[in-house]
C-alpha cells in the first residue's frame, strides 16, 4: 500500500514541487517588498517635484 508512496520517482517529484512552490512565495515576496520601496521613492520624487514647481513642465 505504501510501495508507491516511498518509490523514489514519486518522492523526487515531490519534493521537486515542493521546492517551486518554496522559490515561488520567496519571489512574490521580494517581489512585494521591491514594489512597495520602488512606490515610496516615485512618491518622495513626486513630492519634490512638486514642491519645486518643476511638476508642471513634465510631459504627462
Amino acid at each position: 500500500m505504501f510501495d508507491p508512496l516511498t518509490s523514489g520517482t514519486i518522492l523526487l517529484l515531490v519534493l521537486a514541487l515542493l521546492a517551486v512552490v518554496a522559490v515561488a512565495i520567496i519571489a512574490v515576496r521580494i517581489a512585494i517588498k521591491l514594489a512597495i520601496r520602488v512606490g515610496i521613492v516615485a512618491a518622495v520624487v513626486l513630492a519634490a517635484l512638486y514642491a519645486t514647481g518643476t511638476l508642471g513642465i513634465l510631459p504627462i
